[in-house]
């Protein structure tokens, strides 16, 4: 089994400019966290776009969901700015296209050494393999439903909302 990989930007893969002290995008850590977990899985990975998820609009959400259509693989993971990943977990569902796609990414940016990405991507991983048909949110050690998550912007974790 192999495990298509979209890259979209967010905090995940944002680099610090130690004199303007901005985060800007340069390239995605993808592989270089992947050789870093001695990830022994089949992955393909894609960089789509890299940008802040406030940013992202429904013409990228659009390409996003294209993509995913496209994808020989049956199970895909999708790195994404935290701030609007729930939105596009909604956008992709809406699609009803019959493969697991689970979106994850994180608060930390992986260049600061500290970073929850690397365990919110092995996590995504993970629930990629073994969960069901769907769209998925895997933040934070836990996997949820596109329609039943949403991110507490105080507490900055991800949690369940049943609507």
């Amino acid at each position: 089994m192999s495990i298509t990989v979209f890259v979209t930007g967010g905090t995940f893969d944002k680099e610090y400019n130690e004199i303007s002290g901005e985060l800007y995008f340069k390239d995605t850590h993808i592989r270089e966290i992947l050789e870093l977990g001695r990830a022994h899985l089949e992955v393909k990975i894609k960089k789509l776009m890299l940008v802040d998820s406030l940013n992202m609009t429904d013409k990228d959400r659009g390409f996003i969901l294209r993509e995913c259509t496209s994808a020989k693989d049956k199970k895909i993971v999708i790195t994404h700015g935290t701030d609007t990943m729930t939105e596009t977990a909604k956008f992709l569902a809406r699609g009803n296209l019959k493969k697991t796609i689970v979106l994850t990414g994180a608060m930390i940016p992986y260049k600061f050494g500290s970073s929850d990405g690397l365990f919110n991507l092995g996590s995504a991983f993970a629930f990629a393999q073994v969960l069901p048909k769907g769209v998925f949110v895997a933040m934070n050690g836990r996997f949820f439903n596109w329609d039943k998550v949403v991110k507490n912007k105080i507490s900055g974790k991800f949690e369940e909302h049943i609507l």
